[in-house]
């Protein structure tokens, strides 16, 4: 059994992680400043695909600047996710603004969906249902501030407990 002071990251751990998100303009997307760290198991893909591959080995205490790609985080802009939407399907006193996050539930599923007025047209609205960070370059910092070897509870449900 491997003693808790020598873990590293890797498969079927739990990770608490720090970090603070930037965008390539230098902006502050998100950060854990503040808050409680992020946990999860590694592995599972329960965080995007490049930060996960660039966390394997680090134990606790360590630090590293991460870039993900988009490919390897939210996927590239899809100009096929971009819908033009009547107004008068909106109801009339709400005030749409460029930039406006939306939640809709979709016709076909009931399932409720995320989007951005992306622009505001005579004959209508046009939403963007790509996730905000697509497209995006992402520079993270992060610091592994816990590790722990997931249960089997939590192993068997997907999530940390």
């Amino acid at each position: 059994m491997v003693k808790k002071s020598n873990l590293k990251v890797a498969d079927d751990v739990v990770v608490s992680l720090a970090y603070t998100l930037r965008l390539d303009n230098g902006e502050i997307f998100d950060t854990s400043d503040g808050r409680q760290p992020l946990q999860f198991i590694q592995g599972l893909g329960q965080i995007i695909p490049g930060l996960e591959t660039a966390l394997y080995g680090l134990g606790v205490g360590e630090r590293k600047g991460v870039v993900v790609e988009p490919a390897e985080g939210y996927g590239d802009l899809d100009p096929e996710a971009f819908r033009l939407v009547p107004r008068d399907l909106f109801p009339a006193d709400l005030e749409l603004t460029e930039g406006l996050g939306l939640r809709l539930l979709d016709s076909e599923t009931g399932e409720p969906m995320e989007a951005l007025v992306d622009e505001i047209l005579p004959d209508g609205v046009v939403l963007d249902f790509n996730h905000p960070l697509a497209g995006e370059t992402l520079h993270f910092q992060v610091e592994v501030v816990g590790l722990r070897p997931a249960s089997a509870d939590e192993l068997a449900h997907g999530h940390v407990h």
